[in-house]
């Protein structure tokens, strides 16, 4: 039996033509890929990149700052006028201490819960100081009052300051009343009389028992 082919189904015929646009398609495609241009983005400026400068050493520099000395305590002044030559003399009387002054070291004594022993030495410290009826204030006061600075001293230009000791009783009295440091012109004797004058302090008291203790009172006398 003889086999026929349908003229319509041989492609035969076709084969050249579909290698011909076959061809022309790949050298298309090789073209295009020849003339493609990547996009030029030269135009475009990034911003430059920060800096950061970073030191490479670092100095820390420390102040020693001296320590001052405490300010002196402020003098109290009194005027005092001289009725036999109209003259007027500025007194200072000064009762607290110079920061400036070389003073011999105190060892304070130990205290205990004991009571106190039967003794007739006075104590230095206690836990209750004596005082001045009235406080600080007013022992200042009473020396501002009281205190008149020598003629002799006052006319040779003596100052200075005395220093008295004296012990302040159980009952507030003083006794033991002399000059540490005398200052001359009349001026140790005019504080020791001051001192002497004065009245009764409030004892001091130690474990709330009234015993001796001793005070040392500078006075200054200083013409202006």
């Amino acid at each position: 039996m003889e086999l026929k082919k349908n003229p319509k189904a041989d492609l035969e015929k076709r084969r050249t033509m579909m290698f011909q646009i076959g061809l022309i398609v790949s050298l298309g495609l090789i073209l295009m890929a020849f003339e493609w241009k990547t996009p030029d983005y030269g135009g475009i400026k990034l911003p430059p990149p920060a800096s950061c400068n970073i030191p490479e050493d670092i100095s820390v520099i420390l102040t020693k700052q001296e320590a001052k000395p405490p300010k002196p305590m402020n003098a109290t002044l009194m005027r005092i006028t001289d009725n036999e030559n109209q003259q007027t003399i500025d007194l200072i009387i000064d009762a607290g201490i110079d920061p400036g002054e070389v003073i011999p070291p105190f060892v304070a004594p130990v205290i205990t819960d004991e009571a106190p022993e039967e003794t007739d030495e006075p104590f230095v410290i206690v836990e209750n100081m004596p005082a001045f009826p009235g406080g600080d204030a007013a022992l200042m006061q009473y020396l501002l009052s009281n205190t008149k600075y020598p003629h002799m001293a006052r006319e040779s230009g003596i100052s200075g300051t005395v220093y008295i000791t004296f012990v302040v009783e159980k009952d507030g009295s003083l006794s033991d009343i002399r000059a540490l440091r005398e200052v001359g012109g009349g001026c140790t004797s005019e504080a020791l009389r001051v001192v002497q004058a004065m009245p009764r302090w409030i004892p001091g008291k130690q474990r709330g028992v009234p015993v001796r203790v001793r005070i040392n009172l500078p006075v200054k006398f200083k013409l202006i």
